[in-house]
């Protein structure tokens, strides 16, 4: 029994009551640290211009006047809404795709005594090693004629090596009695993995999903090399360009605040586009979260 509880990881053992308040303690801590700078920025966001005038960079979590003022500029605009439209249509179709090509490659390299199986599985797991470099990349979406369209935002990164590899991990993982016993009911591949193995598998394609969608929500390093027309622009190239770098906003910010009748401070309307850019992977991630743990432990064993 001793070496059945050493065996044991750390958070499934019985442990004091001294060492519960630490753990509780340590949590408690890492959770503020996280949660500090995030409601810092939410709070700048809401500032005045008089109040940012006064901001000496202590944390003010409730500001005495809320104004909505860098909210109203920025919807206005329209930069940041049509940013935001196209960040959530590339997520979506991107998603939509890379799940679609990586679940059929997964159940491929998983199914045994399929033809060029291993040299396939090699291939893949080569890519791992050698990446393709920036220039033969940009040559490549160059030559396809993606360049300044929204495919160059999807199709570079399409596949996954890693979700791949853990979404064949958990095919393989699955009770193959269900497997042999579709097939001797005349269930083809195609049958067989969308009626048995996709159902089986929706913690796994939540979790790979979810790695997908905020690599593509995410991304601006694409847009910045295969975007030339500021009207595509995703929404993290917004940030990157007047957040980061620190340009100046668009006019269109200024004269639509003007339009209805605000004044915020460039700041508070630089914080209001990085609250705003937050809030889909924040309203998504909860519905998932279930999932996460399970599938990704799942995957990453194979049997």
């Amino acid at each position: 029994m001793s070496r059945v509880s050493t065996a044991q990881p750390l958070w499934a053992r019985e442990h004091n009551r001294s060492f519960r308040i630490i753990k509780s303690l340590v949590i408690t801590v890492a959770t503020l640290l996280i949660l500090l700078p995030f409601l810092n920025v939410v709070e700048i966001s809401f500032l005045s211009t008089k109040e940012l005038a006064e901001y000496t960079g202590s944390l003010h979590l409730i500001p005495h006047h809320l104004t909505l003022a860098a909210y109203r500029s920025i919807f206005h605009g329209g930069i940041v809404i049509r940013a935001m439209i196209v960040s959530i249509g590339v997520t979506l179709v991107g998603t939509a795709l890379s799940l679609l090509v990586s679940i059929g490659l997964a159940y491929a390299l998983s199914v045994s005594g399929l033809p060029g199986r291993k040299s396939m599985l090699m291939f893949v797991l080569l890519t791992f090693l050698f990446a393709p470099g920036i220039i033969p990349l940009y040559l490549t979406v160059n030559a396809t004629g993606m360049l300044d369209t929204y495919l160059s935002l999807i199709i570079p990164t399409l596949l996954s090596t890693f979700n791949v590899v853990v979404l064949r991990n958990f095919f393989l993982n699955l009770p193959k009695e269900l497997l042999e016993s579709a097939r001797m009911d005349g269930a083809g591949y195609g049958a067989t993995l969308r009626t048995i193995i996709l159902p089986l598998s929706k913690p796994i394609i939540a979790v790979i999903g979810l790695f997908y969608a905020v690599s593509y929500w995410d991304a601006f390093f694409n847009a910045l090399l295969y975007i030339n027309d500021t009207s595509k622009w995703p929404i993290q190239l917004v940030l990157n360009s007047y957040i980061l770098q620190g340009q100046s906003l668009p006019n269109a910010i200024a004269q639509s605040a003007q339009s209805v009748n605000v004044t915020a401070p460039t700041e508070a309307i630089q914080m209001a586009v990085l609250v705003v850019s937050m809030v889909p992977i924040i309203i998504v991630y909860p519905f998932l979260q279930k999932y996460f743990v399970k599938g990704v432990l799942t995957g990453a064993i194979k049997g």
